[in-house]
């Protein structure tokens, strides 16, 4: 057994499935390919909740039920004051305490629908501004960017934030899913469930990376200059930020779902043009210098991108990724529940033993 149990079958589950050799990731019996850009956030809790939520409302009542939901958290983030400090998912975090636990849909709902609040509200405090209200009757996107903003986005805008929240929605038994399971595993509640996600989501090794993508693309400035500033720093031994996965041996599938959803939404040339020949520059130089590992271009590199241009900052970008993420947690969390089976792996002692007596 290796320390990172990479050979270890903690569930069987009908969520997800990544395909680290071929590059491909299926959720509930569906390609990546055929979610991202074609569905938005709603549809995708339909098809991953459907079944193992007892009263999770579907269609246009979901959408309903969503926007009633933001707005009834939305009180949290005016009342309850944050110690000085706190980065936004820390708020989030902390703001996400105050939800009364259960294992119910009202309370599924609720978590659904809270980071959006609690995101845009950490990130317009930061900024010295005040919280906006939701607009219930939105979808949950577009009314996610509102109250990030403080104005309507466009369609595209919207759509661009749904392929992102559909995009990482699920993925196998990750960190902060395994994480998720195991507080469930407990009928802790699915407030506790989400709390642990989060947690570990906030790891730099986990959901806390995409930021240091944006510090990379204004260090290097210019695409002529990527591959000097690449190596040097290679050199100094730091980490390339958005290339190389755990599992995926192969290009990740989430980072074209990205790049496209970036493309259709007509981001920064410029800055697409400069991300390219990163990429490129990053990619020849891990090859040259790392042939035995593959090390390809990950869903925190187009990540980045993409949450830039929608207006979040990168101290915020694990809030967002915890928007999308909260479907496949809540998911897996129903799915342990349902199985009724406490989660007690067993570990190898290797340290001292006892003295024996003489």
């Amino acid at each position: 057994m290796s320390d990172g149990l990479e050979d270890v079958v903690a569930a069987h589950t009908t969520l997800s499935d990544v395909d680290g050799v071929a590059g491909r990731l299926v959720i509930r019996g569906r390609s990546l390919d055929d979610l991202a850009g074609r569905m938005a956030f709603e549809e995708m809790v339909t098809l991953m909740l459907g079944g193992l939520l007892p009263g999770l409302p579907e269609g246009a009542e979901l959408q309903a039920v969503l926007g009633a939901a933001r707005a009834s958290v939305f009180p949290i983030v005016l009342r309850a004051s944050l110690p000085a400090g706190l980065s936004p998912v820390e708020a989030l975090r902390t703001w996400t305490a105050l939800i009364p636990d259960g294992e119910d849909a009202g309370t599924a709902v609720t978590l659904l629908a809270a980071p959006a609040v609690f995101t845009a509200a950490a990130v317009r405090r930061a900024r010295g501004l005040e919280p906006v209200a939701p607009e219930a009757g939105l979808s949950h996107a577009a009314d996610t960017l509102r109250m990030l903003g403080g104005d309507r986005p466009s369609a595209a805008e919207a759509a661009a934030l749904d392929a992102y929240l559909v995009t990482v929605a699920d993925h196998g038994l990750n960190a902060s899913t395994f994480a998720a399971r195991v507080v469930a595993s407990t009928r802790a509640g699915l407030v506790s469930a989400e709390l642990a996600g989060i947690s570990a989501l906030k790891g730099p090794l986990h959901g806390g990376a995409p930021g240091p993508v944006i510090d990379m693309l204004d260090a290097i400035g210019e695409p002529g200059d990527a591959r000097a500033w690449l190596e040097a720093a290679l050199d100094r031994g730091e980490r390339l930020m958005g290339f190389g996965h755990r599992v995926y041996r192969v290009r990740d599938p989430r980072a074209d779902a990205l790049k496209a959803a970036l493309r259709r939404l007509g981001a920064d040339s410029a800055r697409l043009v400069l991300a390219e020949a990163v990429e490129q520059a990053a990619l020849a130089i891990l090859r040259e210098r790392k042939p035995n590992r593959p090390l390809e271009t990950n869903v925190e590199f187009y990540t980045a991108l993409l949450l830039e241009a929608l207006g979040f900052p990168p101290e915020a970008f694990t809030c967002v990724f915890a928007m999308g993420r909260t479907i496949g947690w809540l998911a897996h969390a129903q799915e342990q529940i349902a199985g009724g089976r406490l989660i007690r792996p067993q570990s190898v002692y290797v340290g001292p033993r006892p003295m024996q007596a003489a």
